[in-house]
């Protein structure tokens, strides 16, 4: 069994953006931001599976406007849940038979083959793995009144992206575990530590943005 799944979260809504649409629906130079997220799995000889998870209520628009539209072949299509970690969960519930999942926001089309590869290969080798590139700015620990009471040592610090990838049974038995113990997470990183596994971290890009604001999205362009 050496399947490898794909699971694109593309749930994010636009409120950052001014938008009323989510902000995977953007146009990118005249096509819709997911479009370029899928087509760079689509196109990778690596994977071969790939879960799309969507809010409930935009399930018909992408699937006329971006996936048939542009014909792009998803093999499933899943109903994301109230948080980041449950629609995770959903996605991984929709897989079958595979050994390696990436998770991977919507949002960053920017990924590269290369993250997409070592992501699997490190995974295969660690269990746990995810990309991530060392800060550009200083980074500084605040007191509650705003005062800088630390500066940590950049060369210790991550600033970590997406695709997440790991052992298929691994992260969907310790999503389970941290959801029996109501356990608040942010990534799936956190899901993997808090089940007592060590992630590896290997060297992400800087252009593997996720578009989150208006500038963002300038600088998209331009990427593009």
């Amino acid at each position: 069994m050496n399947k490898v799944s794909a699971i694109i979260l593309a749930g994010g809504k636009g409120k950052r953006m001014g938008n009323e649409i989510s902000k995977q629906f953007l146009d990118l130079k005249k096509k819709p931001m997911l479009y370029y997220t899928l087509k760079k799995f689509l196109n990778n000889g690596n994977v071969h599976e790939i879960i799309l998870v969507l809010p409930e209520d935009e399930i018909d628009y992408c699937k006329e406007e971006i996936l048939d539209k542009y014909e792009l072949k998803v093999d499933r299509v899943v109903v994301g849940g109230k948080e980041r970690s449950d629609s995770v969960y959903n996605g991984l519930k929709a897989i079958e038979d595979s050994s390696i999942v990436l998770i991977h926001d919507g949002a960053r089309p920017f990924v590269t083959n290369r993250i997409i590869d070592e992501g699997i290969d490190y995974a295969k080798r660690y269990g746990a793995t995810a990309c991530g590139v060392t800060p550009k700015d200083t980074i500084k620990i605040v007191d509650n009144s705003g005062f800088s009471k630390e500066t940590p040592d950049r060369s210790t610090l991550i600033a970590i992206q997406t695709p997440q990838t790991f052992d298929y049974k691994m992260i969907l038995e310790a999503h389970e575990w941290v959801r029996e113990k109501k356990l608040a997470v942010t990534d799936d990183t956190m899901v993997a530590e808090a089940y007592g596994k060590k992630v590896f971290i290997y060297e992400g890009d800087y252009t593997n943005i996720k578009i989150t604001t208006p500038d963002d999205l300038i600088l998209a362009e331009r990427l593009v």
